[in-house]
């Protein structure tokens, strides 16, 4: 911490322009994103970022060593005219990122390449801050959405309930859902991902093979979370009706897949890691 404050001290006015690009962009998407059900985690990514950025910043202080000014420029000057135009135009999803190209961009000026790649982990873990692009989220939303809910239909009709679908349009009893995009949407994986990627990287990044096994399971893991939230949507349709499916009750369904994959990462974790010791073990003895 006192690093970074020291860093602070010696560019007071890279700070404050900072700040100023920062504040009114973060209330911005704050606003937009934070206060719906899929923008949720921003505020778990920005405090656990800034969090790991603080704690990772000592170990880049040696390498600390300013930017060629010409190559900075090259980068700056496009973000800084992407952004002004961004900020003019109120789009969510372009003014985050271009508001975070335009920091690194910043930080890179004063600390150079050879500290940014120590930061690496914080730094794109921030993204996550920012919702993904909505063409991106249709694009990648409706296959999911189709998959899962016919798989849930296919479940919940094997195990004896009256249900039918076509597409993401179900027919339980007399209750007819939609499979909204909350329910198995890009934005959830990216929140699903985001804590998952944190926890790996927090907990496993001296074994870094064991670490790309377990971030290899986060999207499988984030997606059987969806598929379980939306089966609890279903069955509270049929047992509670409409309103209470709707209500609190569908919250409650959201809180239960967010948990639902931490508990699945954990496990998974708690499973494979003994494996994975005794491989690396019986692999060392063996020269």
């Amino acid at each position: 911490m006192a690093a970074l404050q020291s860093w602070i001290i010696r560019n007071p006015l890279l700070a404050a322009g900072a700040l100023a690009v920062f504040i009114p962009t973060i209330i911005f998407v704050a606003k937009a994103s934070w206060s719906t059900e899929e923008g949720g985690h921003g505020p778990i990514v920005l405090a656990t970022g800034l969090w790991f950025l603080v704690r990772k910043w000592s170990e880049a202080v040696p390498v600390m060593r300013p930017a060629p000014v010409g190559r900075v420029m090259l980068f700056f000057i496009p973000l800084l005219i992407g952004y002004i135009v961004a900020r003019v135009t109120q789009i969510v999803e372009v003014e985050g990122f271009w508001m975070y190209g335009l920091l690194l961009v910043v930080l890179y000026s004063t600390i150079g390449s050879a500290a940014m790649k120590l930061l690496w982990f914080p730094l794109f873990y921030l993204l996550f801050v920012f919702p993904p692009p909505e063409t991106l989220v249709a694009a990648v939303t409706q296959p999911l959405k189709i998959g899962l809910s016919e798989a849930a239909v296919k479940l919940l009709y094997t195990l004896g309930y009256p249900i039918a679908g076509a597409g993401v349009t179900m027919q339980i009893g007399q209750y007819q859902l939609f499979v909204a995009q909350a329910c198995s949407g890009l934005n959830s994986l990216v929140s699903l991902s985001a804590i998952s990627l944190f926890y790996v990287y927090v907990r496993h990044q001296e074994n870094w093979r064991y670490a790309f096994i377990l971030l290899l399971m986060i999207v499988p893991v984030a997606v059987f979370a969806n598929f379980v939230r939306i089966l609890i949507l279903i069955l509270l349709t049929y047992y509670g009706g409409e309103s209470a499916a709707q209500g609190f009750l569908h919250n409650f369904a959201g809180l239960t897949m967010f948990v639902t994959a931490l508990l699945t990462i954990f496990a998974l974790d708690a499973l494979i890691q003994p494996l994975w010791q005794r491989y690396s073990h019986r692999k060392l003895a063996h020269g």
